[in-house]
Protein backbone atom coordinates (compact mmCIF):
# COMPACT_ATOMS: atom_id res chain seq x y z
CA UNK A 1 0.00 0.00 0.00
CA UNK A 2 1.12 3.51 -0.66
CA UNK A 3 1.51 6.36 1.78
CA UNK A 4 -1.63 8.40 2.50
CA UNK A 5 -1.46 12.11 3.23
CA UNK A 6 -4.51 13.72 4.81
CA UNK A 7 -5.37 17.41 5.08
CA UNK A 8 -8.11 18.62 7.44
CA UNK A 9 -9.10 22.30 7.80
CA UNK A 10 -9.49 22.79 11.56
CA UNK A 11 -10.90 25.14 14.18
CA UNK A 12 -9.65 24.46 17.69
CA UNK A 13 -10.08 20.69 18.14
CA UNK A 14 -12.67 20.17 15.41
CA UNK A 15 -13.03 19.91 11.67
CA UNK A 16 -13.74 23.45 10.48
CA UNK A 17 -17.35 23.73 9.32
CA UNK A 18 -16.28 25.55 6.12
CA UNK A 19 -13.34 24.65 3.89
CA UNK A 20 -12.81 28.25 2.72
CA UNK A 21 -12.86 29.87 6.17
CA UNK A 22 -10.25 27.79 7.98
CA UNK A 23 -7.23 29.61 9.36
CA UNK A 24 -5.41 26.38 10.25
CA UNK A 25 -4.93 23.05 8.52
CA UNK A 26 -3.80 19.72 9.90
CA UNK A 27 -1.60 17.55 7.68
CA UNK A 28 -0.98 13.92 8.66
CA UNK A 29 1.03 11.36 6.69
CA UNK A 30 0.39 7.64 7.18
CA UNK A 31 2.52 4.72 6.04
CA UNK A 32 0.94 2.07 3.84
CA UNK A 33 0.05 0.04 6.93
CA UNK A 34 -1.66 3.01 8.63
CA UNK A 35 1.09 4.10 11.01
CA UNK A 36 1.43 7.90 11.43
CA UNK A 37 4.69 9.17 9.93
CA UNK A 38 4.33 12.94 10.16
CA UNK A 39 1.88 15.37 11.70
CA UNK A 40 1.82 19.15 11.53
CA UNK A 41 -0.55 22.06 11.94
CA UNK A 42 -0.06 24.94 9.52
CA UNK A 43 -1.35 28.47 10.08
CA UNK A 44 -2.63 30.24 6.99
CA UNK A 45 -1.93 33.92 6.34
CA UNK A 46 -5.66 34.36 5.82
CA UNK A 47 -8.58 31.98 5.32
CA UNK A 48 -8.64 31.06 1.64
CA UNK A 49 -9.83 28.02 -0.30
CA UNK A 50 -7.21 28.81 -2.96
CA UNK A 51 -4.42 28.75 -0.38
CA UNK A 52 -5.67 25.46 1.06
CA UNK A 53 -5.74 23.96 -2.45
CA UNK A 54 -2.15 25.17 -2.95
CA UNK A 55 -1.16 23.33 0.25
CA UNK A 56 -2.95 20.21 -0.99
CA UNK A 57 -0.69 20.16 -4.05
CA UNK A 58 2.48 21.27 -2.26
CA UNK A 59 2.08 18.68 0.52
CA UNK A 60 1.19 15.87 -1.96
CA UNK A 61 -2.13 15.30 -0.18
CA UNK A 62 -4.12 12.21 -1.16
CA UNK A 63 -7.22 12.81 1.00
CA UNK A 64 -9.04 15.95 2.16
CA UNK A 65 -11.51 15.67 5.02
CA UNK A 66 -13.59 18.80 5.51
CA UNK A 67 -16.93 20.32 6.41
CA UNK A 68 -18.82 22.22 3.75
CA UNK A 69 -16.87 22.92 0.55
CA UNK A 70 -17.89 24.93 -2.48
CA UNK A 71 -18.62 22.79 -5.50
CA UNK A 72 -15.91 24.54 -7.55
CA UNK A 73 -13.17 23.48 -5.09
CA UNK A 74 -14.63 20.01 -4.63
CA UNK A 75 -14.49 19.38 -8.37
CA UNK A 76 -11.00 20.91 -8.65
CA UNK A 77 -9.66 18.56 -5.97
CA UNK A 78 -11.38 15.54 -7.54
CA UNK A 79 -9.93 16.56 -10.92
CA UNK A 80 -6.50 16.49 -9.25
CA UNK A 81 -7.34 12.93 -8.10
CA UNK A 82 -7.69 13.88 -4.43
CA UNK A 83 -10.26 11.89 -2.42
CA UNK A 84 -12.60 14.35 -0.69
CA UNK A 85 -14.72 13.44 2.31
CA UNK A 86 -17.00 16.44 2.77
CA UNK A 87 -19.71 17.43 5.23
CA UNK A 88 -17.74 15.86 8.09
CA UNK A 89 -18.24 17.35 11.56
CA UNK A 90 -16.67 16.56 14.90
CA UNK A 91 -13.35 16.39 16.75
CA UNK A 92 -10.53 15.92 14.26
CA UNK A 93 -8.85 13.26 16.43
CA UNK A 94 -11.97 11.07 16.14
CA UNK A 95 -12.12 11.77 12.41
CA UNK A 96 -8.49 10.64 12.03
CA UNK A 97 -9.16 7.51 14.10
CA UNK A 98 -12.07 6.58 11.84
CA UNK A 99 -9.96 7.33 8.77
CA UNK A 100 -7.16 5.00 9.90
CA UNK A 101 -9.72 2.24 10.52
CA UNK A 102 -11.17 2.77 7.03
CA UNK A 103 -14.52 3.88 8.48
CA UNK A 104 -14.55 7.59 7.57
CA UNK A 105 -17.10 8.71 5.02
CA UNK A 106 -18.71 11.89 3.72
CA UNK A 107 -21.45 13.17 6.00
CA UNK A 108 -19.99 11.76 9.24
CA UNK A 109 -21.16 13.68 12.32
CA UNK A 110 -18.97 12.57 15.20
CA UNK A 111 -20.03 14.77 18.08
CA UNK A 112 -20.99 12.86 21.21
CA UNK A 113 -24.76 12.72 21.58
CA UNK A 114 -26.30 13.76 24.86
CA UNK A 115 -29.74 12.64 25.91
CA UNK A 116 -31.79 15.84 26.12
CA UNK A 117 -34.27 14.13 28.47
CA UNK A 118 -31.82 13.52 31.32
Amino acid sequence: MREKRVLIPIFREEVHPRFDRAGEILVVAFSGDGQPLERKILLLAQPSADEICDHVLRERITHVICGAIEEEYYHYLRWKRIDVLDFVAGPFEEVLARFTRGEAKSGDVLFARKDVHE
